[in-house]
């Protein structure tokens, strides 16, 4: 496993809060994240990871700290992965595996996780459609979240499904080079 230098963390760390407090947060793609965020009930973590047996064992380790420590001190994780996987086909594939793991771990039911990629792109979709960057992020993420916690969030916004909806509109009204400022800005 690949040691991750202070100075390499500390730039992949900056670049995805950025990215959470400007486009997951900042245009509310996702209405759950203010609320973690701000009371610091997330937990960033930059694997020095460099294969998919390395990633495995990290996730498993990230997946058992998260549901061993308590809600109200730590709700979710955010696995930043910038050593694996710069193809994105690669990274959708190990989610079989990563699907796997909270079966081996028997934690269907109580994790969930999500992905998001520099090049992620929805099935059926060209690479450049603007749909893909709602999941779109500055490093391969795996974000592993607690059943419990999104029960309480979907009791609080009902409508759900509407959000990938209403994020794709707010994605289009940027367009790529909004995104990118905002990113950048």
């Amino acid at each position: 496993m690949l040691t991750i230098q202070p100075s390499e963390e500390t730039v992949i760390l900056e670049k995805t809060k950025k990215w959470v407090e400007k486009a997951v947060i900042g245009l509310n793609l996702c209405p759950f994240a203010k609320s973690v965020y701000v009371k610091n009930q997330v937990r960033f973590v930059v694997t020095g990871a460099e294969t998919v047996k390395e990633l495995h064992q990290v996730l498993a380790e990230e997946c058992e700290n998260l549901i061993e420590t308590d809600p109200e001190v730590l709700d979710t994780c955010l696995l930043v992965v910038p050593h694996v996987f710069e193809d994105f086909y690669d990274f959708n594939d190990f989610l079989d595996i990563a699907e796997l793991t909270l079966e081996e771990l028997e934690l269907v039911g109580e994790l969930q996780i999500a992905s998001f990629h520099p090049d992620y792109q929805f099935a059926d979709t060209e690479a450049d459609d603007i749909s893909n960057y709602t999941n779109r992020s500055p490093y391969p993420i795996l974000h592993l979240i607690r059943e419990s916690s999104l029960d309480k969030a979907t009791q609080q916004y009902p409508d759900a499904s509407a959000i990938f909806d209403s994020n794709i509109e707010k994605v289009t009204q940027l367009g790529p080079d909004g995104w990118k400022k905002l990113l950048e800005g």
